[in-house]
């Protein structure tokens, strides 16, 4: 079971008796339950499993469900659907036989936007879906789905105290539109427990696009800076543990919309996670065009899908973030925090910026696009051990040398790239 411990940017897990961190590592899988088998879902959980995912972000009532012949939903009487509730329970269960949690979004925000969710069923069905689940502790609310808050907020708000009041050990959160974040409307309240953002897809120069997902400067714009969001959220009156729960999809185009424009790669979507981290986030999300629509033989793809699902899960971004996972646990990371003092980082913004983070023990230093960088004399707080470069592209460990004033020359990475890890230890 995931708690939220006062005082703490992380979020912690209740098990065996022992609460110890808890360092989310999500997939994203909207459309589980609607295109998959029990059969194929179990694919799908073994191999995210084997790559150190512990959080699978699907939704139970989507735009999918409607006219879809034993997956369709009367959210009035959702009770009637019985056959696909017990695929959902089966398949929740099936997560925790792999050690994974279920993050469900009770509906997709499209339901609220066209009126199957409304204040009048909203408590009806939380309370159905409290009741339905209440024997599972892998689960985490999401409320929301690609909407801003302000947008039905009532109804959320009635979903979240509904849920708070029949299972109170669950947590909630809300996946929110893009390059907006939760807490820009439920900041302050008690209605969530961690906070999400969205940082989306598109690029440093596509601001205002005249699509249907365009927020022109409503909320703001930070770019591909998705660590811009964790700072923001982390220095509220009221902070919460918070992160990325939808950056750039591995295979989407840059800006979702236009089909020339390049797509995003695995180096971007390393880029979005180590920045997100190692700013402070509690965890992070990784994404796939095909996976999160689970494009299969015969359907027409979303966004230019290049590939089946079954292809997908096994492209490389996918496998590298068990890096990121492998090494923030190796280290006290719920004691850590981004430290902008140890490297040498002055007028240095976009693609050059460099992030670091920091323990008693331990330091992390993320470079993207392997310009030399220079540590801050003294700012590691500790006398290092041992000094390593970790290849986010494969895993791989090699010794690291220091120079004089603490210079520092990254070399290319295992695929040919800038994008390099040094590390520091305390302890051998």
């Amino acid at each position: 079971m995931l708690k939220v411990l006062k005082n703490s940017n992380y979020l912690w897990e209740r098990k065996d008796g022992k609460t110890k961190p808890f360092f989310w590592l999500g997939d994203t899988a909207w459309l589980l339950l609607q295109k998959l088998s029990l059969d194929e879902i179990e694919k799908y959980f073994k191999n995210r499993a084997e790559r150190r995912f512990n959080v699978i972000q699907a939704v139970l009532v989507h735009d999918e469900n409607l006219g879809r012949p034993g997956a369709e939903i009367d959210l009035d009487r959702p009770e009637r659907a019985e056959n696909y509730w017990e695929k959902a329970g089966a398949a929740t269960e099936l997560a925790k036989k792999f050690g994974l949690y279920t993050a469900w979004l009770p509906v997709w925000g499209s339901m609220v936007k066209k009126g199957f969710l409304t204040e009048k069923n909203a408590r009806g069905y939380a309370e159905f879906l409290a009741d339905r689940f209440k024997l599972h502790d892998n689960i985490v609310w999401v409320l929301g789905g690609d909407i801003r808050g302000g947008a039905g907020f009532e109804i959320w708000k009635i979903m979240a105290e509904t849920l708070r009041t029949s299972c109170p050990e669950k947590l909630i959160t809300f996946h929110p539109f893009g390059r907006t974040c939760s807490a820009d409307r439920f900041g302050g309240t008690d209605l969530l427990d961690f906070d999400m953002f969205q940082s989306g897809h598109r690029r440093y120069d596509q601001h205002s696009l005249g699509a249907w997902d365009d927020n022109k400067e409503s909320e703001g714009f930070f770019g591909e800076d998705n660590w811009r969001y964790v700072r923001k959220c982390l220095a509220a009156d009221r902070p919460r543990p918070v992160l990325d729960g939808e950056p750039s999809y591995e295979g989407i185009h840059q800006g979702l919309h236009d089909f020339t424009q390049p797509l995003w790669r695995a180096i971007d979507v390393r880029r979005y996670a180590y920045w997100s981290v190692f700013e402070g986030a509690c965890g992070h999300t990784y994404g796939a065009n095909s996976v999160m629509q689970f494009h299969s033989p015969g359907d027409a793809p979303s966004y230019d899908a290049r590939e089946y699902w079954t292809d997908g899960i096994n492209l490389p971004g996918a496998a590298q973030m068990k890096y990121l996972y492998e090494l923030m646990t190796s280290a006290d990371f719920a004691y850590g925090a981004h430290n902008d003092n140890l490297v040498l980082n002055e007028g240095f913004e976009k693609y050059d910026r460099i992030t670091a983070f920091s323990g008693a023990d331990f330091a992390f230093v993320y470079n993207f696009s392997g310009r030399p960088f220079a540590i801050r004399a003294g700012a590691l707080g500790f006398e290092p051990k041992r000094i390593e470069w970790l290849d986010p592209a494969d895993g791989s460990r090699r010794a690291a040398d220091v120079g004089p004033g603490g210079a520092i020359t990254p070399p290319k990475n295992s695929a040919g790239e800038n994008d390099m890890l040094l590390c520091f230890y305390g302890k051998f």
